[in-house]
């Protein structure tokens, strides 16, 4: 069995058609519709174009050398919406063969099934709002064949218009704040206007972040906004964690007196501790400085886009 237009439509609306290579969350590079070097059919590298006909060819490639296999398998007599909803599921998660609603779907129990779906919710161990509609629009197609409004939104984007800019993934009204606050924090402004975003600050921030300046909310620019907000973050989290050594780092060089009471011991040995702790707390800051730097060098590159555009595009292409 394959997966059908609809099932196609589905895969898309959620996970985007990206005609150019682009960072995932984690840096991964990926072109199409969420497809990495680990899919077996492409290998993305920085600067890569694919055409909208080669995206959906790799998608069936992708599809029938992945996951159309393994989700017959696990759904055996599977109807088409079943097995499209499986499909769906299985591209997101890689876990058809453990979940635990598929156990279910097989004895008819559609209240476990419901259950079962709703599990598979989290991701970097938060429960994510976008993975709650997944599921639930999932178990919709799945037990009821029943489709979302928005199927074809990724072949029939909400286009761009002159103040707000368009949407070509599925998304909801508090994924489109989430959206807003992100680039406000990043400091492109969104607008006062809630469940649609700026132009120009989707526009400006595709501009500095050497993506496609085509004013659309799609998966290469939200994985690149996760990535900056990770970024600065994280960043955050490193300073945090160096100033919380910084009784270590100033405790200065420690002289031992000839004779320490028994009484002083304890506060000795602490500074004794200081004085070489310290550097090594300030090393650890500086190693994780750098590998941030390097993880995250897509970020830097956008940061000295106008000071070292030469630095920028060499920190892009690798």
């Amino acid at each position: 069995m394959q997966t059908s237009p609809k099932g196609i439509a589905f895969l898309e609306a959620h996970e985007g058609v990206v005609l150019k290579a682009y960072r995932c969350p984690a840096g991964i590079w990926t072109i199409g519709v969420g497809l990495t070097a680990a899919s077996g059919v492409v290998v993305p590298k920085a600067g890569m174009t694919i055409t909208r006909a080669e995206a959906s060819e790799l998608l069936a490639k992708a599809l029938r050398r992945n996951y159309e296999p393994r989700v017959a398998a696990e759904m055996p007599r599977a109807k088409q919406h079943e097995f499209d909803g499986g499909v769906s599921f299985h591209f997101n998660t890689g876990a058809i063969g453990r979940a635990s609603w598929v156990k279910a779907w097989i004895a008819g129990d559609w209240k476990k099934v419901q259950s079962g779906l709703n599990a598979w919710v989290k991701g970097g161990g938060k429960v994510l709002p976008g993975l709650q509609r997944r599921r639930r629009e999932e178990f919709d197609v799945i037990r009821h064949d029943r489709w979302p409004a928005n199927l074809k939104i990724a072949s029939n984007p909400q286009k761009p218009n002159v103040a707000h800019a368009g949407i070509v993934i599925s998304l909801s009204a508090d994924e489109i704040e989430a959206i807003s606050a992100g680039l406000a924090k990043l400091g492109y402004d969104p607008g006062p206007k809630a469940g649609v975003v700026r132009l120009d600050a989707v526009t400006g921030f595709q501009r500095d972040h050497d993506l496609t300046v085509d004013g659309l909310i799609g998966r290469a620019t939200l994985s690149t906004l996760q990535r900056e907000l990770d970024a600065r973050s994280k960043t955050k989290g490193a300073v945090a964690g160096g100033l919380g050594g910084g009784a270590l780092t100033g405790a200065g060089e420690v002289v031992a007196p000839d004779h320490v009471p028994v009484s002083d011991l304890t506060d000795f040995a602490a500074d004794a501790i200081a004085s070489w702790a310290g550097p090594i707390v300030l090393a650890l800051v500086a190693a994780y400085g750098i590998w941030m730097a390097f993880h995250y060098r897509d970020v830097v590159a956008a940061r000295i886009q106008s000071l070292a555009p030469g630095l920028a595009r060499w920190l892009r292409s690798f």
